[in-house]
């Protein structure tokens, strides 16, 4: 029999659909445009989120002070990372990883849609459901891009490469048009146009399922996980309900919620890494790679609480301290705050093929891995030293905000590949998947503290809180800088 006619239309054997999509399994594209409309719909409703928050019901803004606006903005991007950690697990498990992409996608898409309606109530119940939603799907779309390829495929770094501009396309394009709908005509049409772009993935991923062969359909559950989980969602469907019922009759607020969650991440930190440190089973020199980790994790999140400020702090900079009329154009009319949200992937569009380069040719001068993350936690300080001097009150041009995205951009290439890459070399084989949840975590803390920090946006002075986060970073860059030698002992030879 023909391996034509037994293997499946989107796996690696079959010719036809091998190298279909620019050289790559076919399959390949269908998990791209899920990627990139689910991107779409994301960055696109966080690009207004804060400002919706923030604007007066006059303008069709919910009227929040910048502390409650920070609270709620950070509490909801730290739970979209965090529960992809569970999410994984679902998929592993219970579901497979198709079904939780398709069941994830469509709970994404429903609580956008459900934020197309003008109530407090639609409001939160869409940031509920999108954060569940893209806690199922984020993490395992990921792993279905993996299993296109067999294990000896020289193909797959290039096949994540072409996923990963994917993300950047959707993440460029979606501020634009939400943006230009929420800011310009209604901020519920702007959320109402990312559930409509998270619809348009879901009926191309239905369609191109075909293509993914057997890619995503296994799941390795027992009936006790089955009823674990019955058992996990019936609780947190009753814990839902009873915060949104202390909410809404006023005993418990946004600043307090999101207090309360702090603390919880703070002890779910300190006991997976206490009981990671202190574990017996680990060699010694596993040991040393564990704190290595609990380094770069530190290090992370810190880099992670500056960058994803651009959705928080630096919109509300954009919105409030910056000449939008300079770059007034006429097809497009006033330069939007929002728009600002595309400037990253631009940058990452155009200088990720360079940093590549770059590191290849410089060889065994290669910087180390803990030399990259001190060049990125300066970069992203330095995108904030940049504005202290011009965030006294006076409009500013945009290209101060382009210069600090452009500097952002710079750090994040430094970091953000390495910090992956290293969690794949230093975990210990029996914990392997494990260490890519932490990685998730440290995104997850890192949007917790950036969120916190716009929250006090209205109650220090610009430059003074500038000056703290600039410093912070690069203070902590800077002592990185000066931990290498004795992190590369502790890393046992892994650069």
């Amino acid at each position: 029999m023909s391996v034509t006619s037994t293997a499946p239309s989107g796996s690696p054997g079959n010719p036809r659909w091998d190298r279909a999509f620019f050289g790559h399994p076919v399959g390949l594209s269908t998990l791209f445009f899920t990627e990139m409309w689910e991107r779409f719909s994301y960055y696109g409703m966080r690009a207004l989120l804060i400002l919706f928050m923030t604007a007066t019901a006059a303008k069709g803004g919910l009227g929040f002070p910048a502390s409650k606006a920070g609270a709620v903005y950070g509490l909801y991007t730290s739970l979209v990372y965090l529960l992809g950690l569970p999410g994984g697990w679902v998929a592993d498990r219970i579901t497979g990883q198709r079904k939780a992409v398709l069941y994830g996608g469509i709970i994404i898409a429903a609580g956008h849609l459900l934020m197309a309606f003008p109530s407090l109530e639609t409001f939160y119940a869409g940031l509920v459901l999108i954060v569940l939603g893209t806690g199922l799907l984020k993490p395992n779309i990921s792993t279905m891009v993996g299993e296109l390829y067999s294990a000896t495929d020289k193909r797959r770094d290039s096949g994540f490469s072409i996923f990963y501009m994917g993300i950047n396309l959707g993440a460029f394009v979606s501020p634009l048009v939400c943006g230009y709908l929420g800011e310009n005509i209604n901020w519920h049409y702007g959320f109402g146009a990312a559930g409509i772009g998270m619809t348009l993935g879901l009926i191309q991923y239905v369609a191109g399922a075909k293509y993914l062969g057997t890619a995503g359909t296994k799941s390795n559950g027992t009936p006790r996980d089955v009823a674990l989980f019955q058992r996990t969602a019936a609780g947190l469907a009753a814990i839902v309900a009873i915060v949104a019922a202390l909410m809404f009759s006023g005993i418990l607020d946004a600043n307090r919620l999101s207090d309360l969650f702090g603390i919880f991440l703070v002890a779910t930190v300190a006991i997976f890494f206490g009981w990671l440190l202190t574990n017996k089973h680990f060699t010694s020199e596993e040991r040393g790679r564990l704190g290595a980790i609990f380094v770069f994790f530190f290090a992370a999140a810190l880099f992670w609480s500056v960058f994803e400020q651009a959705g928080s702090t630096l919109n509300l900079f954009a919105e409030r301290n910056t000449n939008l009329h300079a770059w007034d154009f006429p097809l497009w009319g006033l330069f939007r705050a929002s728009y600002f949200q595309s400037f990253n992937s631009v940058f990452l569009i155009i200088f990720a093929p360079v940093f590549a380069l770059v590191w290849m040719k410089l060889g065994k001068r290669e910087p180390t891995s803990t030399s990259k993350f001190s060049i990125g936690l300066i970069f992203v300080g330095l995108g904030f030293a940049i504005l202290i001097p011009v965030s006294s009150g006076v409009l500013v041009s945009p290209w101060w905000l382009t210069l600090t995205y452009l500097l952002h951009t710079i750090g994040e290439l430094c970091l953000s590949p390495v910090g992956l890459s290293a969690m794949t070399k230093l975990a210990p084989v029996r914990v392997a998947g494990l260490m890519m949840g932490v990685w998730f975590m440290a995104t997850s803390v890192g949007n917790f503290i950036g969120g916190r920090i716009a929250s006090v946006y209205e109650s220090f002075p610009l430059p003074t809180l500038f000056a703290v986060v600039a410093g912070f970073a690069m203070l902590i860059g800077m002592l990185m800088f000066f931990l290498s030698g004795r992190m590369k002992r502790m890393m046992g030879g892994v650069n």
